[in-house]
């Protein structure tokens, strides 16, 4: 039997989840040029503007994910990562609908995401489009980029 979901706001002093971020840097390194790294370090998630959440199943740390005001219409998903002995398990779907939830809750109107456009992002890119979020152009401070792809979902 699997252990309940627990979706937690904070965690940014803990070993473990240090521990995971630091795994999601690393991974966007395999896959992304320098320059291509949209990813934030810890003190990027400590920023007022951001809400950061931590995945657990049990005891165990299984995924992270975090909500970015960009204005008070709009809000950008951000270092959404799964560990890798939990992917498949519906994680980062439930991260996407918990970050819907809470754009939703705060009266924005649009959320939206940056994500790589290369191969070892696939299953991101399919993830958001199986939530409704659509491809779009760069939005906020992001500028065209070959190794990105840009997609938003309008909240109504």
């Amino acid at each position: 039997m699997t252990a309940m979901i627990d979706i937690r706001e904070g965690g940014l002093d803990q070993p473990e989840v240090h521990a995971l971020l630091r795994a999601h840097l690393d991974t966007m390194a395999v896959h992304s040029p320098p320059e291509s790294r949209h990813a934030l370090d810890l003190s990027g998630l400590r920023v007022a503007e951001v809400t950061f959440w931590t995945v657990w199943e049990g005891d165990a740390l299984v995924g992270c994910g975090a909500l970015k005001q960009l204005s008070p219409e709009h809000g950008e998903v951000k270092s959404m990562h799964t560990a890798a002995a939990h992917r498949g398990k519906g994680i980062a779907g439930r991260i996407v609908e918990h970050a819907i939830a809470t754009a939703k809750a705060r009266g924005y109107r649009r959320l939206s995401l940056e994500t790589g456009s290369m191969e070892g992002f696939a299953p991101a890119r399919a993830l958001y489009q199986r939530h409704g979020f659509t491809y779009c152009g760069p939005f906020g401070d992001y500028k065209e980029d070959p190794h990105s792809v840009f997609m938003t979902l309008a909240l109504g």
